[in-house]
């Protein structure tokens, strides 16, 4: 591979740690603990060790597969050029959209909280499709002086949250953490469904394979720490939270819990610079996934899944697909709920995690992987993936339905475009 490679350990921990840390818990906490009540960080780390085990597959598939491509070439390697693999490569752009639009609908929560009490509902939407038109405009422009920026940002929300969750810790309610209001067992593991969508990042570090010095070592520990430091740092928010709201406190400003629980102990002041947070946060989330889904769906173009159109560049600096992206994330923003968008997101990266697994237990002579630790992560992905779906099937047929349309269109238009346009994937080499 051509160029130097630059991106040592920390670095290439950092892009995971910035890909889930923020926008993910600002946007769901709230409804994730209407769910789990106050056992939240529960739900948390059950999530959490389901996205260590998945991990293992991602660090073995991109040592032994190094591209920019990450999930996309795994599932490409192990399931070969077919619809099922084009079918799931679309679904992974998909996955983007309702992340985007869970970050979009995050942000406009937060920032409607600088606006007079009792403003018009309608600001909510402005401020969501606002925010994308923005990063829009910054991606289709030239992203160079925001992707600077980005490793900024990222200190900073990090830095925030962890300070927020120290002082908060310290002003703990106990009671507020008793294990004898703890709700239903099957509560934690359908809140860890939903709050599985806020370690979706980890997978991202793959993508940057070709740019790491002393891959065979570096890739695989970045991404186990960037998960483990994930982990910590969403428990002890989900503690400070807990402990200085409850959790009818908690539902009453669950659009915003986490800036409403700063409130107790740091005050008005407190509220206002984790409500500022938040829209670093997910305004970096924004920037970078809108940025990552437009390339990914551009890839996917290149390599003969997604129509032509994806392809044709404007004015030399972006491509049309950018757009439709957009166009999606903005329609989702609007017309969905946030509860809803997260399940959607957290189906759809469960299962691209699945496909992953299954592919990688095809190659394990390659990847030289333990066989146990893939059936591991793939049977936990399966079941956490059937929780999520059972829950949605006692909670909201509608939006279940949703996710099978999703599912089916995305297959079934991989299936009409190659069929009327011959195309195949085109095989990577190195």
């Amino acid at each position: 591979m051509a160029g130097t490679k630059s991106m040592g350990l920390w670095a290439a921990a950092s892009i995971g740690v910035g890909a889930m840390v923020g926008a993910g818990i600002f946007s769901i906490f709230g409804t994730a603990a209407q769910i789990s009540g106050n056992a939240v960080y529960v739900s948390f780390i059950i999530a959490g060790l389901i996205a260590l085990l998945n991990t293992y597959s991602y660090a073995k598939m991109g040592v032994r597969y190094p591209s920019a491509g990450g999930p996309v070439e795994f599932i490409l390697k192990g399931l070969g050029d077919g619809i099922l693999s084009g079918g799931l490569n679309l679904l992974l752009w998909v996955g983007y959209v309702f992340g985007l639009a869970l970050y979009a609908k995050g942000f406009s929560y937060y920032a409607v909280t600088f606006l007079p009490a009792g403003s018009a509902p309608v600001w909510a939407g402005f401020f969501a499709t606002a925010i994308i038109l923005f990063f829009t405009a910054i991606n289709f422009i030239g992203a160079k002086t925001v992707g600077k920026s980005e490793l900024f940002i990222v200190s900073i929300k990090v830095g925030i949250l962890l300070l927020f969750a120290a002082a908060g810790i310290l002003y703990i309610t106990p009671g507020n953490l008793s294990v004898s209001e703890w709700p239903a067992p099957q509560n934690l593991f359908f809140g860890a469904g939903i709050v599985f969508l806020a370690y979706q990042g980890f997978g991202l570090i793959t993508n940057a394979a070709e740019d790491m010095n002393d891959l065979e070592k570096n890739l695989p520990r970045a991404l186990y720490l960037s998960v483990v430091l994930v982990i910590i740092i969403y428990v002890s928010v989900s503690l400070a939270v807990i402990g200085n709201l409850s959790i009818p406190e908690i539902e009453n400003a669950k659009d915003y819990a986490l800036a409403a629980a700063a409130k107790p102990f740091l005050g008005d002041l407190g509220f206002k610079i984790i409500a500022i947070a938040a829209l670093f946060s997910t305004s970096s989330a924004i920037n970078a996934s809108l940025y990552g889904g437009a390339n990914v769906s551009y890839l996917l173009a290149k390599d003969g899944e997604l129509p032509e159109i994806f392809e044709r560049k404007v004015w030399h600096r972006s491509t049309k697909g950018l757009f439709i992206t957009s166009g999606l994330v903005i329609l989702c923003a609007n017309f969905l709920q946030l509860e809803g968008i997260g399940m959607l997101a957290s189906a759809s990266n469960l299962m691209i995690y699945v496909a992953v697994n299954v592919s990688h237990l095809r190659l394990l002579n390659e990847t030289g992987a333990k066989s146990c630790l893939i059936w591991a992560s793939l049977l936990s992905s399966l079941i956490f993936f059937g929780v999520l779906v059972y829950y949605e099937f006692m909670q909201s047929k509608i939006m279940l339905g949703l996710l099978g349309f999703t599912v089916f269109c995305c297959f079934a238009a991989e299936w009409v475009y190659r069929r009327y346009s011959g195309r195949v994937i085109k095989e990577r080499t190195g």
